[in-house]
C-alpha cells in the first residue's frame, strides 16, 4: 500500500500529517544532537509500516485499520500513525508483543547514535520496521541489519519495508546474541529494554563503537573499547519499551516499598535508581542516597562493562556509589 494507493483525499492527508509531525519532532529538541535525521523522517512514510494498531480504552483495545470499510475510520487510523505517540501493534491473550515507539524519542535515539553516513548499524528488535526503514534511508540498505526472534514479527517488518521501498537484513534470531553473520558493527541500537548488556554485542562492534539501549527505564550510551570493555552514560530521557525476549530476558519481581517515603515513591528519577539498583541495593537505602545525593537524575548514572561483569554507578565509574547489574559480579553494593 503506497500513499498512492490511499484515496479519497487521504493521500494529501498522510503528506500534511507527516509534516506535522516532523515539526513537532523539531519542537522537541529531538534532533539536537544530529538534524540531519530530519529528512528522513520527513521522507519515510510511518503509516506503510502501521497498517493497523491498537488503541486503549474504557472497554479494551481499539483496532484501527487502513481498509476499514468506514471512510472517517480509515482517516482516524491515518491521522493516528502519525500523532507523536507508541502505537501498540501486536498483542498475544492482552499483553503488549511489539509497538512502533513515539517518533520523538526514535529521533533522539537515532540523533544520539552520531552515525557517519558509511556507518553499519545493527537494530536490536525488528517491531514494525519502521525504524530499520529511518535507517537505510540514511544509510543504504546494505549497512542496516535489523534482528527479532518472532518469525511474524521479522516477516510483517520484512513486507512493511518492501512496501516503502526499503530491503536491509531482516534477520529472525535471538537479539541478545546479535548476527555474527553481518558483524563487525558501528553502531548498535536497542529498540527493546534489556535488563544487562549481553556481551556478544560488544563482540561484534568495531573498537570505538556506540551502543545505546534501553535499560532500568533509561538509554545509556557506550562506547567500546575492545570485544570485552564498553563504558558510558545514561541519556537524560526516560525511556519504556517492550522487554528483550530471549538469552538475555530478566522479568524482575516487583519491588516492595516498606519505609520508603511517599514523594519518593511516584518520584520517575528514584524509580529510575530503584530501578538500576534492584538487585544490589534496599529500597530503604537507594532513599538515603538519592536524599543525600541531591535526587540525581539519569544523566548522573553511567555503566561499566568489562570481561564477565558490569557494573552501575553514580558520578563517576570509580566513586563511591557502584552496583553490579543483574548475572554480573562486578563492584559490591553500595552502602547508602
Amino acid at each position: 500500500m503506497g500513499e498512492h494507493e490511499l484515496g479519497g483525499g487521504l493521500a494529501d492527508l498522510a503528506v500534511s500529517e507527516r509534516a506535522a509531525l516532523v515539526r513537532e519532532i523539531d519542537a522537541s529538541g529531538a534532533l539536537a544532537a544530529d538534524p540531519r535525521w530530519r529528512e528522513a523522517f520527513a521522507t519515510v512514510p510511518r503509516h506503510l509500516f502501521v497498517p493497523y494498531y491498537y488503541v486503549s480504552g474504557a472497554g479494551g483495545y481499539e483496532r484501527r485499520w487502513c481498509e476499514s470499510p468506514d471512510p472517517r475510520s480509515r482517516e482516524r487510523w491515518l491521522r493516528g500513525a502519525y500523532e507523536d505517540v507508541p502505537l501498540a501493534t501486536r498483542l498475544r491473550d492482552g499483553a503488549l508483543l511489539s509497538s512502533s515507539s513515539q517518533p520523538s524519542l526514535m529521533a533522539l535515539m537515532l540523533a544520539e547514535l552520531r552515525v557517519e553516513d558509511s556507518a553499519r548499524v545493527l537494530e536490536i528488535g525488528a517491531g514494525t520496521g519502521y525504524n530499520a526503514a529511518l535507517l537505510s534511508y540514511r544509510l543504504g540498505d546494505a549497512n542496516v541489519t535489523t534482528v527479532d526472534l518472532d518469525p511474524e514479527i521479522t516477516e510483517s517488518a520484512r513486507r512493511h519495508l518492501a512496501d516503502a521501498g526499503y530491503r536491509p537484513a531482516v534477520v529472525t534470531g535471538d537479539g541478545a546474541r546479535g548476527v555474527p553473520g553481518r558483524a563487525p558493527f558501528d553502531r548498535i541500537i536497542a529498540t527493546c529494554m534489556t535488563g544487562s548488556i549481553p556481551s556478544a554485542w560488544l563482540a561484534q562492534c568495531t573498537p570505538g563503537a556506540l551502543v545505546l539501549a534501553p535499560l532500568a527505564t533509561g538509554l545509556i550510551v557506550l562506547t567500546v573499547r575492545d570485544a570485552g570493555h564498553a563504558e558510558g552514560r545514561f541519556l537524560r530521557t526516560a525511556a519504556f519499551f517492550v522487554p528483550l525476549r530471549g538469552a538475555d530476558r530478566h522479568d524482575p519481581e516487583p519491588v516492595a516499598l516498606a519505609g520508603v517515603p511517599h514523594r519518593a515513591r511516584h518520584s520517575d528519577r528514584f524509580r529510575f535508581l530503584l530501578a538500576l539498583t534492584r538487585d544490589a541495593l534496599d529500597p530503604r537505602d537507594a532513599y538515603v542516597l538519592w536524599e543525600r545525593e541531591g535526587m540525581p537524575g539519569r544523566e548522573r548514572y553511567g555503566i561499566t562493562v568489562g570481561p564477565g561483569h558490569a557494573w552501575a554507578w553514580l558520578d563517576a565509574p570509580e566513586g563511591p556509589y557502584a552496583w553490579p547489574l543483574p548475572g554480573s559480579s562486578g563492584p559490591a553494593a553500595a552502602q547508602a
